[in-house]
């Protein structure tokens, strides 16, 4: 099951990757970061490609592959796969986001798999422990499971939705 999800987890960064928008000279390949400002590239740097934490790494935004302790994307929209304990995307996510607690500060368009999922909008799938979505047009699988505005329950355990 692991081994499949990991599978998918990296086609899905493929296709995302190659429909990006064409690189611009602003976009750096790679970003290594220790914690934020000790990384390779400033925050508001955006990186195409992959970055890795190794603590705490904080750019503008990702599209690509990014790993680590907390990952953190500040404006922008942000394509990929995010691994690690914490995923915050301050602005908007397309992709997987797979981290022990995942945030979305705008909305997200994909799959939240996570201990705790929290979106502003999302459209897609929520799952873990304790998901919330303020609005929501998809699923969430898990313990408690919110939906604050227009899903079929506002609280409901194991699975709820909106569509």
């Amino acid at each position: 099951m692991f081994k499949k999800c990991l599978i998918m987890a990296g086609l899905l960064v493929i296709a995302l990757t190659l429909n990006t928008a064409p690189a611009t000279a602003q976009n750096k390949p790679i970003q290594v970061a220790l914690f934020n400002p000790l990384q390779i590239f400033p925050e508001d740097a955006t990186i195409g490609g992959v970055r890795l934490n190794l603590i705490y790494g904080k750019n503008a935004w990702v599209s690509g592959v990014d790993f680590g302790l907390v990952n953190h994307t500040t404006t922008g929209l942000t394509k990929g796969w995010q691994f690690g304990l914490v995923g915050i995307a301050d602005k908007d996510f397309v992709g997987f986001q797979n981290n022990a607690v995942n945030v979305v500060n705008g909305n997200i368009e994909g799959v939240q798999w996570g201990f705790v999922n929290y979106a502003h909008y999302t459209n897609g799938l929520q799952f873990g422990f304790v998901n919330y979505s303020a609005s929501m047009k998809g699923v969430q699988v898990g313990l408690v499971n919110i939906i604050g505005q227009g899903g079929q329950f506002p609280i409901f355990p194991f699975v709820n939705w909106s569509f």
